[in-house]
């Protein structure tokens, strides 16, 4: 694909079939991302005599998952808008120097977690609430994952930057490559060679470096426009530090859905002991099926929004806005539907023990109660994101979880009677509050942004 393709690609053809070529394969990615999670989950969860205490211990770990994603999105939800932003540009240069600093930022960071993360997780799990009897499980998967940082980091970091290009289904496959090494490899260590949940990670390990490998060597191959060098590795401030100032409303998002992990888990472990902070295990893993989903939708309208920002083109930046918030807020209302009508399909899938599905689907429906809204909040943030629009991205992204959330967790409680209520119950209010914010915000503003144009974002 030349750069005069990748023009009338992204600046003349049809925005709704944009959207769709685009999308869809990131959609499709992003489902086949959750797998490696919720693959391990399942099958951990029907181990046999030890399934529900090894669900919750791996469960423990996710708040440090979540903050290895964090880091690598710091770099790579960044780092992607502003190269699409300077390819609208005719800057392809620019463009690539980006590539080339996020590379080796993610390096860093790579280093730093691995080492931190591997010392301090008997402590770090401790702290999020396991107990005797789950911390064994929870370390024993956190300190294997750990050692394969660098492959997430990549994986995560870099992949933005080939979808950003228009490669949407390159990068699908990616992460189809990956999950299918995960299912295949899963349990053949985890029951075949009896490793339990050391099993576990160790396929995950092994299924992000093969994608870390193919997502490398495309950007060192003949297709890519951005093309990964040592030269563009050099790290120069004043491009790098636009990039990370971008992506930090999404590592905002993401780090906080860490601390807000910890704060469920240690909330429901003083309220509702191991089987609450179980069902929080689940709930969190069906609650991907909404966000994921809704991320790859916006993927799909990013490179088309930030391309037609730079390039000028306000009229086809507001249409790519419209074609995304309409997916995502249907998409979020139709899984509404669907957890509020069955919840105990999704229950089901993780866990053959009776209490703790049970458990679980009274909790599910509680805390999914206002998720129809979350389409709405993600896809107005996200087009503040890909408008270059830093601050305003940073502060819609701390409202849902760290202004409203988090306090409620610890408010509600002792609200109601039910404390264990009062803590899913914080989920639901906290959505609904923080979409009719955002939205507020985004309709107010993108016409002044759009006017401002990309030289000001």
């Amino acid at each position: 694909m030349s750069q005069q393709k990748r023009k009338q690609d992204m600046g003349n053809d049809s925005v709704p079939r944009l959207m769709l070529n685009l999308a869809v394969p990131a959609v499709v990615a992003q489902l086949i991302n959750m797998l490696y999670n919720i693959v391990d989950r399942i099958y951990i969860g029907h181990i046999p005599d030890a399934g529900a205490s090894a669900l919750t211990g791996v469960g423990l770990f996710l708040p440090i998952l979540m903050m290895i994603n964090a880091f690598a999105m710091l770099a790579g939800s960044g780092g992607a808008p502003r190269a699409a932003i300077a390819m609208g540009q005719n800057d392809r240069a620019g463009a690539q120097k980006i590539l080339g600093n996020c590379f080796s930022v993610l390096m860093i960071f790579s280093a730093a977690l691995t080492a931190v993360f591997y010392v301090s997780a008997p402590r770090l799990l401790r702290l999020f609430g396991a107990s005797d009897i789950t911390l064994p499980y929870g370390l024993a998967y956190a300190r294997i994952y750990i050692l394969g940082t660098v492959f997430v980091m990549i994986v995560m970091g870099l992949n933005p930057f080939i979808t950003t290009q228009g490669f949407a289904k390159f990068s699908m496959v990616t992460t189809v490559v990956g999950a299918v090494c995960n299912i295949i490899l899963d349990p053949i260590l985890i029951f075949g060679f009896h490793m339990g949940v050391q099993g576990a990670a160790v396929a995950t390990v092994i299924s992000q470096t093969v994608s870390a490998m193919w997502v490398l060597i495309f950007l060192r191959g003949p297709k890519t426009m951005l093309r990964l060098t040592l030269p563009d590795m050099k790290i120069v401030p004043k491009v790098i530090f636009p990039c990370l100032a971008l992506g930090i409303s999404t590592f905002v998002m993401l780090s906080t859905e860490s601390i807000l992990n910890i704060s469920f888990n240690s909330s429901l472990a003083r309220y509702g002991g191991d089987v609450a902070v179980g069902a929080m295990t689940i709930i969190s893993s069906c609650s991907q099926l909404v966000t994921l989903p809704l991320q790859g939708i916006c993927q799909g309208g990013q490179p088309i929004m930030s391309y037609n920002f730079g390039a000028g083109k306000k009229e086809r930046v507001k249409m790519a806005f419209r074609c995304q918030f309409l997916a995502c807020a249907g998409y979020a209302a139709a899984l509404w539907l669907m957890m509020m009508i069955a919840p105990q399909a999704f229950a089901g899938i993780f866990s053959n023990d009776s209490t703790l599905v049970n458990y679980t689907i009274w909790a599910l429906r509680i805390y999914m109660a206002g998720i129809f809204s979350t389409g709405i909040q993600i896809a107005c943030q996200q087009t503040f994101m890909a408008l270059g629009q830093a601050k305003i991205s940073l502060l819609m992204a701390c409202l849902r979880k760290l202004i409203l959330l988090i306090p409620l967790i610890f408010i509600l409680p002792h609200v109601f009677a039910d404390q264990v209520f009062g803590v899913f119950v914080a989920e639901p209010v906290s959505d609904i509050l923080a979409a009719t914010v955002t939205a507020t915000m985004l309709f107010t503003r993108i016409n002044g942004i759009l006017e401002k144009g990309a030289g000001k974002a």
